[in-house]
């Protein structure tokens, strides 16, 4: 009898995840890439060995996403088994929140300087006629 009430209480002998279980040798290589994700985009900045304003933009950013992720995993300990996978969700939830917001509001943005100041060109080319009318 005392077995079955052992076998009713829920006391088994394999471990479920429930929470991160980190060890010096993760939070090492994490420091490792962190530091290396960091020295990399700074030389390539220092040493100008990426001439291109846009490309150098877009390759530093790849840096910066790729620290971001590897903070989240070696630091943050989230994965897809970490509080049954609502961590990641949500992460995933709050960049494409973040991402949208963004892109809007930048595109908002653009779009109106572009149609609310339509004449703003045609002021600008308007005293240079007049100015040239004027010495002819």
């Amino acid at each position: 009898m005392a077995s079955d009430t052992h076998a009713h209480h829920g006391h088994h002998d394999d471990h479920h995840d429930d929470g991160p279980h980190s060890s010096l040798r993760e939070y090492a290589i994490g420091f490792v890439l962190s530091v290396v994700l960091t020295a990399i985009p700074f030389w390539l900045v220092m040493a100008k060995v990426i001439e291109d304003r846009t490309l150098a933009v877009l390759v530093l950013g790849g840096f910066a996403v790729v620290q971001i992720l590897v903070h989240m995993v070696y630091f943050l300990h989230m994965n897809g088994k970490a509080e049954g996978g609502w961590t990641m969700l949500s992460t995933i939830f709050t960049v494409v929140f973040v991402a949208i917001a963004i892109a809007g509001t930048l595109w908002v943005m653009f779009h109106m300087n572009t149609n609310m100041m339509p004449a703003h060109g045609q002021h600008q080319q308007a005293p240079a006629a007049a100015h040239q009318s004027h010495t002819q």
